[in-house]
């Protein structure tokens, strides 16, 4: 099964909902991580993310400038990691992978709510 069939279920689980408080789209997340597929199913390229993905997500961290976008962002990313259980892992440790902050850390159990500042 190629990259690409493992992340249809999750592009069309979160084009449901376009959005999540309203400061960040959901879609616009799950379609920038959508090139990090190969990482997250596989863990590879070896065993880095690689440009595409790591620009994907310079993109998300031009979206925290705001605390509101901030936990927008993350419950984006956690409905993402609930999504692709068991390799959520793979999408928590992309931000540390590029060396691209995001304002916040991102693991299977962050609370969005009380953890975002």
């Amino acid at each position: 099964m190629g990259p690409h069939k493992f992340m249809m279920p999750v592009l069309m689980l979160l084009s449901c909902s376009t959005s999540i408080g309203a400061a960040v789209d959901c879609t616009t997340v799950t379609d920038l991580i959508s090139v990090c597929a190969t990482f997250i199913t596989y863990g590879s390229p070896d065993p880095y993310p690689g440009s595409p993905c790591c620009e994907a997500i310079t993109n998300l961290s031009l979206m925290t400038r705001s605390t509101a976008n901030r936990r927008s962002l993350c419950w984006c990313l956690m409905g993402l990691i609930t999504a692709n259980n068991p390799n959520s892992t793979a999408i928590a440790t992309l931000p540390g992978f590029c060396g691209i902050p995001l304002g916040f850390t991102i693991e299977p159990d962050t609370d969005c709510n009380s953890n975002i500042f």
